[in-house]
């Protein structure tokens, strides 16, 4: 074989394995699951050390026979940097390998305000991962709106609305996304200076109206949802909770915070939203503000893992609901801009 054969032949394997990383990557997401379920982070979190895979195996109450298993799946989560692995020496002094939490894996701790361990097992859902398997079919149709409704045969919020465990988990898992804002919530000082009343628009079970409410307690926060999602929820004096749809209407107030609601949608509804801010805007004293907690794409600027993230979440928005992440130009072209000086005016 010539040494260009060779080269070509190598080439082709390092191809191979490229292919099947990436077509198997789910089982990394299957196993993150799997470690979430059993509650892995927070019996090495407990042990305050790091644990050896027969600490686990008792800990998890496993049969033996389930060993070698559960090292297979440790193995594939350290490699992905879900754990590390370290040398430890027993009462023998014997040389034993232990796991320890990574920053990834603290994000999974269930006793931490910004634990992440909900959102893991939303977006590893069967509800969720089933629409991808009708994608080439939905783009081949031209009569459904997104592989969501192609495969299950109702739209991701009314399959919320009929399944309750479906939303409890979803408004669980989205509740958890939004206690991260706690580790930043101090620094947005000047976003909140001059507010007196609040409403967040799909705001899900109310947790980062919450966050904002509990930081700065003069603002009147309301959280405007559809009822089945904030049926007895508990208010507190300057957190309300409004039944309704913000297709509708909107409640009045000084300012409407978005999180994460506009990459759920395509900009006609977007900018129909903006709409129904602008025609429920409180005053007209400078104070009144739309503020937008969204993702915006950005190849160039971003780390290549960052921005891997966030085509992973557009990949899920497009599969799950007729929505988008956007770039900074597509937020400027699509009219976004001009909606909100026009608020800003009004």
């Amino acid at each position: 074989m010539s040494s260009i054969e060779v080269e070509d032949a190598n080439e082709l394997f390092q191809a191979q394995a490229h292919l099947y990383k990436h077509v198997l990557s789910y089982m990394s997401s299957i196993f993150l699951k799997c470690a979430v379920e059993l509650g892995i982070p927070d019996i090495i979190h407990k042990r305050g050390r790091p644990v050896t895979l027969p600490e686990l195996v008792s800990a998890l109450e496993f049969q033996p026979n389930k060993r070698n298993c559960l090292r297979r799946i440790m193995r594939l989560l350290d490699h992905s940097g879900f754990f590390s692995t370290t040398k430890v020496h027993n009462s023998r002094e014997e040389e034993n390998e232990a796991y320890a939490l990574t920053s990834a894996s603290k994000l999974l701790l269930k006793d931490k305000p910004y634990c992440l361990s909900p959102f893991v097992l939303l977006v590893t859902d069967a509800a969720f991962i089933t629409p991808g398997h009708y994608l080439s079919r939905w783009l081949r149709g031209n009569e459904l709106p997104d592989p969501f409704v192609t495969g299950h045969g109702i739209n991701i919020w009314g399959y919320a609305e009929q399944n309750h465990e479906f939303n409890n988990l979803f408004n669980q898992g989205l509740a958890s996304d939004s206690q991260m804002a706690k580790l930043i919530i101090k620094d947005c000082k000047h976003i909140f200076d001059g507010l007196s009343s609040l409403v967040e628009v799909g705001g899900g079970t109310g947790s980062f109206a919450r966050i904002i409410s509990e930081a700065f307690p003069s603002i009147k926060c309301s959280v405007l949802e559809l009822p089945h999602v904030i049926a007895d929820l508990p208010e507190t004096d300057n957190l309300k909770f409004i039944a309704g749809d913000m297709n509708q209407s909107i409640p009045s107030a000084d300012a409407f915070l978005f999180k994460l609601i506009f990459h759920d949608y395509d900009d006609e509804v977007c900018l129909k939203l903006l709409k129904n801010c602008r025609e429920a805007v409180a005053s007209s004293d400078g104070r009144e503000k739309v503020i937008i907690v969204d993702i915006v794409v950005n190849e160039k600027k971003d780390k290549p893992e960052i921005t891997e993230a966030k085509l992973l979440y557009d990949a899920l928005m497009m599969t799950c609901v007729p929505g988008i992440e956007r770039s900074e130009k597509e937020w400027e072209r699509k009219g976004y801009s001009s909606m909100l000086v026009s608020l800003a005016t009004k």
